[in-house]
């Protein structure tokens, strides 16, 4: 199971290539309605208040509706997941494990 150690201090370019190197996916980052910069900190860009020692679970076996979900209850970030090559959005009935 892959664990998700999300800090305020945490740069959204890190996020996004943990989840690259655990699913094969690509995680579109959103700020509001933008693409978040990569140099932003996920602080930042959280519409929540990052709780310390908060996570997100998941493993191969979620779908990827309920990943993009628990992220957004978590820490207020709208994400996506996308192919590895970030050209079309994964299915949301699709589980990270098959990216």
């Amino acid at each position: 199971m892959a664990d998700f150690k999300i800090t305020g201090n945490m740069k959204v370019k890190s996020l996004k290539e943990d989840f690259k190197a655990e699913f094969g996916g690509t995680l579109r980052v959103y700020d509001g309605r933008s693409h978040a910069d990569d140099s932003a900190t996920v602080g930042s860009v959280a519409k929540k208040t990052i709780s310390k020692g908060s996570e997100v679970s998941a493993n191969g076996n979620l779908l990827v509706k309920t990943f993009e979900e628990r992220i957004k209850e978590a820490y207020g970030i709208r994400v996506e997941v996308a192919n590895a090559d970030d050209t079309k959005l994964a299915s949301d009935g699709a589980r990270l494990g098959s990216l």
